[in-house]
């Protein structure tokens, strides 16, 4: 798969780095034959649906395999099960570095399962590439230079949300139900600040919950008796299923506001009756992967369905974006691997991941990764989606956030 931005941004990293390549250069985890990769993922517990996109990447990565590699080396993935625990994340990652001797750590999924290894990565100088979180923590260049983020910022995130609230619904009463500690804090936080002075009036009501509590029931009742018109859910599938459930039982029918990290229907929506959804709003970053007829001519996504049809065929759902998640995200993975060539190192994966501003196949025509060794906060575009009743659907245009 040849991208021409990210082809034409590695090419000139390249050429312009030659004499670096006249050897070979490798860092633990790479052979002439094979490059580790490692990952973490809830592949069991609340969350693991979100795993799923975990279970694809193994797909793609044996679709590489089998077109020769990177540069004539194999991937070797190697992925464990965290459940979404931090102890369990620790463990497992220490597992990958200290026994498997991976030469990456890619992609791993969650704030506080990735917040509890950054330290430690650091140490040991191991990168956490393309992370799966939008916490701003991640973006420490300075302090962490090699935990570098591959989602939107969760602020960033909030902003828009705060945005798209006053510009639809000026006389907007808000209440919020958002994850305790860095996730659902950094959401909120997002949408203070997209509110500005009008913050403290529309915002009645901001109640946590715990990522371990079994339901998130007490706090709905309470949230649904300010009536509220808007209901901002900054929570995981699992709880947004179960927020949703409960506001329907009590007849509360505020617009529903969700994270994009829980915009999978089949998760976040099924468990509550995809009818109790409609109108739900997110946002969206991705081409939706059902709608060949928009996208069927782009070769990112020709290039999707064929991976979809002889690789991934055993998906939960092959209409979930958590492929298109997947897709993107490995396959920008595989474009840093080519960019370093014979120079697999750990300082060179940082130098050529940390000077990109490339589309990420199956991102929105608009959307690019731009990153820097200064700042490593990547995506500043994303458009409104609404659930009508199957699908999250993309409406107006593209909101950028700098």
């Amino acid at each position: 798969m040849r991208y021409p931005a990210l082809v034409g941004a590695l090419t000139a990293c390249a050429l312009a780095a030659a004499p670096a390549f006249a050897q070979k250069h490798y860092d633990t985890g790479v052979t002439d034959t094979e490059i580790k990769i490692g990952e973490t993922a809830p592949l069991s517990g609340p969350v693991s649906s979100s795993g799923n996109a975990a279970k694809a990447e193994i797909t793609f990565f044996k679709m590489i395999n089998d077109r020769g590699g990177v540069n004539g080396r194999k991937i070797d993935f190697i992925l464990y099960d965290d459940g979404y625990n931090p102890a369990r994340t620790v463990e497992q990652t220490r597992k990958l570095v200290e026994e498997d001797k991976v030469f990456v750590v890619f992609g791993s999924t969650g704030t506080p399962t990735n917040l509890a290894v950054r330290k430690y990565l650091n140490a040991q100088k191991v990168p956490q590439l393309f992370l799966v979180s939008g916490a701003p923590q991640f973006n420490d260049p300075k302090n962490f230079p090699w935990s570098i983020p591959g989602a939107l910022d969760y602020v960033t995130e909030g902003r828009i949300d705060a945005e798209y609230v006053l510009k639809n619904k000026p006389d907007a009463t808000i209440a919020v139900l958002y994850q305790n500690g860095d996730l659902g804090g950094s959401f909120l936080k997002g949408l203070r600040l997209g509110l500005g002075d009008k913050a403290d009036k529309m915002i009645l009501s901001a109640l946590s919950f715990e990522p371990t509590d079994p339901t998130v029931d007490s706090q709905i009742i309470s949230l649904a008796q300010t009536h509220a018109t808007v209901f901002a859910d900054y929570a995981l599938p699992k709880a947004v299923a179960q927020a949703l459930h409960k506001a329907t039982d009590l007849g509360w029918r505020p617009l529903h506001i969700i994270p994009a990290i829980a915009a999978v229907p089949e998760a976040a929506f099924k468990p509550a009756g995809y009818e109790n959804a409609v109108g739900t709003i997110s946002l969206s970053a991705l081409k939706d992967p059902t709608d060949k007829e928009k996208w069927g001519n782009s070769p990112d996504f020709q290039a999707f369905e064929a991976w979809m049809a002889k690789y991934n065929t055993s998906s939960p759902d092959p209409n979930s974006v958590l492929n298109s998640v997947a897709f993107g995200a490995a396959s920008l993975l595989i474009d840093v691997l080519k960019g370093c060539r014979d120079d697999l190192t750990r300082d060179n994966v940082v130098n050529v991941a940390t000077h990109l501003n490339v589309a990420v196949p199956m991102a929105l025509p608009g959307i690019r990764f731009h990153i820097s060794p200064d700042n490593y906060d990547a995506f500043h575009q994303a458009q409104i989606a609404r659930f009508n009743g199957k699908k999250m659907v993309p409406i107006g245009q593209l909101i950028s956030v700098e």
